[in-house]
C-alpha cells in the first residue's frame, strides 16, 4: 500500500483546491464578482489537475469532469452479490465489553441514512445500488455520481465493493426546511430527506441536498483475480479505503480495557455532531475470528450495534386528537404540556392504536414520560397515573359515520367504515393543489389531512373559503399568522388558471397533464362542450383513445361528481388561450429535454413553450423523439447515447432557441 500521510495529505490537498476552484466559479458566473484573477485560478486548476493525475483520484464536485443531470422514468432493481444482514443490538456497554471476548475491535459510530453499496472496476465507479430488503436494491449510480464527497476515480485498478452510508448533514437538513414556509410540509428528519433524495428520479435534485457518503464497510478488493491483503485487520482496510479518496465513518481501536472509556467519548460529542447517528457499531479488527464466528439467520456474528439509551422526560398529558386518515383508520394522538427531548420542543406523540391506547391506561391529565425513539421519534414510554379515563369516539369527526373497532393480529384499531368519507380523498385534494394543477403552496397532503379532519374541507371548492377559520388555523400546531398569510394569498393567486389545469386538477381516471392539454386545444377553452361531449367526440382528440373518453364520460356521468367540478369552476378565473394555427411549428413533432437550463427558469418552463407551439415532450429518448434538448451535447449520459445510437439530433438550448 501506498504512504498513507502522503496519500492524505495530496487528498486534503485536492479538497481544499476543488473548494477554491468551485467558489471563485460560483461568484464569478453567479454572482458578477471576482474573488481570484484568472491568473490565480488557471495555477489552481493545473495544480489540482496534475494532483489527479499523480494520485490516480478524482474527487465528487472536481472543476476538472462535469456530471450531467439526467431524468430516468423509474430505478431499476438490482440483486446484491451477498446479501445485507442487519446487526444484533444492545443498550448495555458492559455486554460490548464483554462481546470483545478479550480481542480488539473498531467502535464506530452507526450513521443514521440509507446504506449504499458501491461498485468501482479499473478505477471508475461503475455503480451504485441501495440496499433495499437486503437482498434486491435500487440502482442509483447517477444519483451517487453527484454525493458532495464521492469519488469518480480511484487510483485502485481492480474490483472495488464496498457499503456505506449515504447522510445528510443536520446543518444541510435544516437550510432545506428553512426554505419550505408551509410547516407540515417540512422534513421530518435528516434520514427521510436523505432517502427521498438518494431515490430521486432526477439527479439534478440530489446534487442540490448536499448529500455525503461514509465508508463503512470493505466487502472486496480484488487485483487479477486475487484478493489484497489486509494482513487480517479490518483497520487496514479502512486505511485502503482513505488512500482511494473515501470518508470512512469515524472509528476508535478499542480493547475490553479502554472500550467503556471510549464509548464516553462518543457520548459526549453526540450533542454537537452534524451528521446524524443513532447509535454504535463495534467489528472484530481480527477479519478471520470474525469470519469464523459465522452468522445467525437475521445477524452477522462479527458486528454488533449499541443503541444509546433513550432520553425520558414526565409531563402532563392534555387531550388525545383522533386524526383520521386516507386508509380509514382513526388514530389516537396524544398531546401532552410541551418538553425538552433530545435538543428539541416536543408536544404530540402517535399512540398507533386502541391496544397500546388501552395498554397504558390513558387518561386526561395523566402523569406520562415520554422520549424519542431513536433520538427521533417521540413516544410515550410510561403512564405514571394510569386513570385510563379516555372515551373512543362513537362517531368519525370528518363525517359523522358510526365507528367500528376492527381486531387484527391482538391488535385493535378505530376505523370509519364510510367509503365516502372526505379524509379518504385526500389523494385527490392533494392532486387538486399540486403544482401541475392549481399549484398551491402551503396545503401539503399533511396539512391536507389536518384541514378534512377537522371540517374545514369537504369539497373542493372549500379550499378557496378557509379564511373562514383564520383564529383556528392560526392557533394549530405549526401555524401562525405569517403562515396563515402565506396560504391565502397562494389560494388567491391560484384563482387564475387554465382549463388545462384544472380539468388535470379534478383527476379525472388517466387523465395527466399532458392529456389534459390535449382536451382543452380540442374544444377551444369551452368546459360546456367538454362536459356534454359524447365517447366519439372524445376518442377523436389525438392521443386519448376509447379509454380515457370512456373516464370521462364516467366523471361527468356522475352527478356528484359533476357539481364538485362545477363549484370548484365558479371559484377559478379560467384564461382563454388563444392559438394561432402559423405559430404551432412543432406540430407532430417530439422533443426530450435534459440537463440544466440557462435561459430558462426551469426545463418545465422549456416544455411549456414547446406544448404551446404545438410539440410533444417526452421523458426518455425513443424511436418516436425527434429532437433531444441538452447543452452538453458531448455528454456521455444514457440520454445522449441512445439519441446517437437511434441517430436522434442532440441540439443546445441556444439551437432551439433558434428554431423559434
Amino acid at each position: 500500500m501506498a504512504d498513507m500521510g502522503n496519500v492524505m495529505n495530496k487528498t486534503d490537498k485536492m479538497k481544499e483546491l476543488i473548494t477554491k476552484l468551485n467558489e471563485a466559479a460560483k461568484a464569478y458566473y453567479a454572482e458578477d464578482r471576482e474573488i481570484m484573477s484568472n491568473y490565480e485560478y488557471d495555477a489552481l486548476y493545473d495544480e489540482l489537475v496534475a494532483l489527479e493525475e499523480e494520485t490516480g483520484m478524482t474527487l465528487s464536485g472536481s472543476p476538472t469532469v462535469s456530471v450531467g443531470y439526467e431524468a430516468v422514468d423509474e430505478l431499476p432493481k438490482e440483486r446484491h452479490e451477498k446479501p445485507m444482514l442487519s446487526l444484533a443490538k444492545t443498550k448495555s456497554r458492559e455486554e460490548l465489553q464483554s462481546w470483545l471476548n478479550g480481542k480488539e475491535g473498531l467502535l464506530s459510530w452507526k450513521l443514521d441514512g440509507l446504506t449504499i453499496v458501491l461498485t468501482y472496476e479499473n478505477g471508475r465507479l461503475e455503480k451504485a445500488v441501495t440496499r433495499g430488503n437486503g437482498e434486491v436494491g435500487e440502482v442509483i449510480t447517477n444519483n451517487a455520481k453527484v454525493f458532495k464527497n464521492i469519488p469518480h476515480t480511484i487510483s485502485f485498478h481492480g474490483r472495488l465493493i464496498l457499503r456505506g452510508e449515504a447522510v445528510i448533514t443536520y446543518s444541510d437538513f435544516e437550510k432545506v426546511n428553512e426554505e419550505i414556509t408551509d410547516a407540515d410540509a417540512k422534513y421530518k428528519n435528516p434520514r427521510n430527506l436523505c432517502s427521498g433524495s438518494v431515490r430521486q428520479l432526477n439527479n439534478e435534485i440530489t446534487a442540490k441536498r448536499n448529500v455525503r457518503i461514509f465508508a463503512f464497510s470493505l466487502v472486496s478488493a480484488q487485483e487479477n483475480g486475487n484478493d489484497v491483503d489486509f494482513n487480517n485487520d479490518r483497520e487496514n482496510q479502512f486505511n485502503f479505503l482513505k488512500e482511494q479518496g473515501f470518508d470512512v465513518v469515524e472509528y476508535k481501536r478499542v480493547s475490553p480495557e479502554n472500550i467503556l472509556e471510549a464509548i464516553e467519548e462518543f457520548a459526549n460529542k453526540i450533542s454537537g455532531y452534524d451528521v446524524p447517528s443513532d447509535g454504535l457499531v463495534l467489528t472484530y479488527c481480527d477479519m478471520a475470528y470474525g469470519a469464523s464466528l459465522g452468522r445467525t439467520a437475521k445477524f452477522p456474528r462479527d458486528s454488533i450495534a449499541f443503541k444509546w439509551a433513550d432520553e425520558t422526560a414526565e409531563t402532563t398529558l392534555k387531550e388525545i386528537e383522533w386524526s383520521p386518515s386516507r386508509t380509514g383508520l382513526i388514530n389516537p394522538v396524544a398531546i401532552f404540556e410541551p418538553v425538552e427531548l433530545e435538543g428539541t420542543t416536543v408536544s404530540r406523540a402517535s399512540v398507533h392504536n386502541l391496544s397500546i391506547m388501552k395498554g397504558l391506561k390513558l387518561g386526561i391529565g395523566d402523569r406520562i414520560k415520554v422520549y424519542k425513539a431513536n433520538m427521533i421519534i417521540p413516544q410515550i414510554a410510561e403512564n405514571l397515573t394510569e386513570s385510563g379515563n379516555l372515551e373512543i369516539p362513537e362517531y368519525c369527526p370528518v363525517c359523522g359515520a358510526k365507528t367500528e373497532i376492527s381486531k387484527l393480529n391482538d391488535a385493535e384499531t378505530l376505523i370509519c367504515p364510510n367509503i365516502e368519507c372526505e379524509a379518504k380523498k385526500i389523494k385527490a385534494f392533494t392532486l387538486l393543489v399540486s403544482r401541475d394543477a392549481l399549484n398551491i403552496d402551503g396545503l401539503s397532503e399533511a396539512t391536507l389531512e389536518k384541514f378534512i379532519g377537522k371540517g374545514f374541507i369537504h369539497d373542493f371548492a372549500d379550499i378557496f373559503h378557509l379564511d373562514r377559520y383564520r383564529k383556528e388555523i392560526t392557533e394549530m400546531e405549526g401555524f401562525g399568522e405569517k403562515s396563515y398569510e402565506n396560504l391565502m394569498e397562494s389560494i388567491e393567486k391560484a384563482k387564475d388558471t387554465t382549463l388545462a389545469k384544472f380539468i388535470y386538477g379534478l383527476g379525472i381516471s388517466g387523465i395527466g397533464s399532458a392529456n389534459a392539454k390535449m382536451i382543452y386545444k380540442a374544444f377551444h377553452d369551452d368546459y360546456d362542450l367538454l362536459k356534454s361531449a359524447t365517447m366519439e367526440e372524445l376518442s377523436d382528440i389525438e392521443g386519448i383513445g376509447e379509454v380515457l373518453a370512456e373516464g370521462i364520460c364516467t366523471f361527468f356521468d356522475d352527478e356528484k361528481k359533476k357539481a364538485s367540478a362545477d363549484n370548484l369552476l365558479k371559484e377559478l378565473r379560467i384564461a382563454r388561450t388563444e392559438v394561432n394555427a402559423e405559430e404551432q411549428i412543432f406540430t407532430g413533432k417530439t422533443f426530450v429535454i435534459t440537463g440544466s437550463v440557462e435561459h430558462f427558469a426551469n426545463r418545465n418552463e422549456v416544455k411549456e413553450l414547446i406544448e404551446s407551439k404545438g410539440g410533444k415532450v417526452s421523458g426518455s429518448v425513443s424511436s418516436k423523439t425527434d429532437y433531444l434538448i441538452n447543452n452538453d451535447i458531448t455528454s456521455t449520459s444514457g440520454k445522449n447515447k441512445k439519441a446517437k445510437e437511434l441517430g436522434i439530433p442532440i441540439i443546445s438550448e441556444e439551437m432551439f432557441l433558434e428554431m423559434l
